[in-house]
């Protein structure tokens, strides 16, 4: 009886292509995730401060400025264009404004919170897509109103990335959100991840 001969396999170490793939999907995805997060905070420090790109620094909100005024003052277009004149400055409007700012692009960068933070910015875009009314081709006093798409404009796209972070980044290792999953309050409170 002879015995059947040794077939040697060559050990890899490789990982299959889908894992690979899958590891390289997560690191742009928490690049995506900071970058986006990055645009939020941006937008909060330079209304807080009056950094000069947006908001010069005598219409601050740290000099008395209103981040909301200038924008909703000006909504020319769109069923609500008077409801958004109408709330324009008002002081409690300017700080839920203000903390979407800062409570998105924190808890984007960091990788925690990302559902509360996907909530915040689906509002806040909606709303600020109401204000801007892309459908409308012209403005109330006739001109251009300088909507280039009736529907898929950039705050449509901001709460959908918003909503995508939300169900594919938390417990990211790339962040603290794998951390975050694991405290007690987060645990109990799910829609804290």
């Amino acid at each position: 009886m002879t015995a059947a001969p040794l077939r040697t396999t060559r050990a890899t170490h490789e990982e299959p292509t889908e894992t690979r793939t899958a590891g390289v999907g997560h690191v742009w995805l928490a690049v995506t995730r900071v970058g986006v997060g990055f645009i939020f905070l941006w937008a909060f420090l330079d209304k807080m401060f009056g950094l000069g790109y947006s908001t010069p620094a005598a219409r601050s909100v740290l000099n008395g400025g209103s981040p909301t005024k200038g924008f909703l003052s000006n909504v020319d277009v769109g069923p609500f264009q008077d409801f958004f004149r109408s709330i324009a400055g008002a002081p409690v409007v300017d700080i839920l404004f203000m903390l979407s700012l800062l409570g998105i692009g924190v808890a984007m960068i960091l990788g925690a919170g990302l559902k509360i933070a996907a909530i915040s910015n689906a509002v806040l875009m909606l709303g600020m897509w109401a204000a801007e009314w892309p459908l409308a081709k012209l403005a109330s006093d006739g001109k251009a109103s300088g909507s280039t798409n009736p529907f898929m404009e950039y705050h449509v796209v901001y709460g959908l990335i918003g909503i995508v972070f939300a169900y594919f980044a938390i417990n990211s290792k790339y962040g603290l959100g794998h951390w975050w999953s694991k405290l007690p309050i987060v645990r109990k409170h799910r829609i804290l991840l």
